[in-house]
């Protein structure tokens, strides 16, 4: 029996965070009956007890070798049998009304894609600027991240995510999804009180002034993606940074 929500964990080592996620995963499942919402988490060959926790959990499981983020999307949404599909990070948390404004958004045939946004779960002078930075983009494209939401067709229909990228692979999927949605008259839709959490692990690692380093080599990789200059060069450094062996 098909659920109405399945709810895509893209998952490497994520032993110590993946407890929290599925605790509010299913406080937030409780406004729904039993079976509503499926919990896939995409094991991207983790080397801890990621794949132990999940199963205990009673999730279902996804074994994702390629290590690329929107592969372990795309790994979890294929063994998905839900009819909405919701992608959220595996170090994040969600607000316990999250699927039920889902399930509202979706029950709006004029809404294609939709996104509950995020608040970090700590602040600087570093994370403020960084977070004052985002607002912008945030507002001029029309877009947002936290829980990403939309229908299983339609997520077939743009091909889901692009396995080529090694970020911004999120980006590219909702505007895939919203020029879909211009053709139909349909629209992206932000949450308003269900902001999911944001982690700040990788500023307490790397500092929180880091993101300003890290944003050169984002463009620069995106500038050759986007021109066709071989990215080669920027791809060891940008898959160490979300892969690393000591996480």
């Amino acid at each position: 029996m098909a659920s109405r929500f399945s709810i895509i964990i893209p998952a490497f080592n994520e032993a110590g965070y993946l407890p929290r996620l599925l605790e509010s995963i299913r406080l937030a499942s409780l406004a729904f009956p039993q079976g509503a919402v499926e919990i896939i988490v995409s094991d991207n060959s983790s080397t801890d007890d990621t794949a132990v926790i999940a199963r205990s959990a009673g999730c279902k499981i996804a074994q994702v070798a390629k290590r690329s983020i929107a592969a372990a999307r795309n790994g979890g949404a294929a063994v998905a049998s839900g009819e909405i599909f919701c992608f959220i990070d595996a170090d994040s948390a969600l607000n316990p009304d999250t699927f039920s404004q889902i399930d509202e958004a979706m029950r709006n045939t004029e809404i294609i894609v939709g996104a509950t946004g995020v608040y970090l779960e700590r602040w600087s002078a570093g994370l403020i600027i960084m977070y004052s930075m985002m607002i912008p983009f945030v507002w001029l494209t029309g877009l947002d991240t936290g829980v990403v939401f939309c229908r299983r067709d339609d997520f077939e229909v743009v091909g889901g995510y692009d396995e080529s990228m090694l970020l911004a692979e999120d980006v590219d999927f909702l505007y895939k999804l919203k020029r879909l949605g211009w053709s139909r008259g349909q629209r992206f839709r932000r949450l308003k009180g269900v902001k999911a959490l944001g982690s700040t692990r990788k500023f307490d690692e790397h500092g929180d002034w880091h993101y300003f380093t890290l944003l050169t080599k984002v463009i620069s990789y995106m500038f050759r993606v986007r021109f066709r200059i071989d990215p080669q060069q920027d791809i060891p450094e940008i898959t160490r940074y979300w892969y690393h062996p000591n996480r």
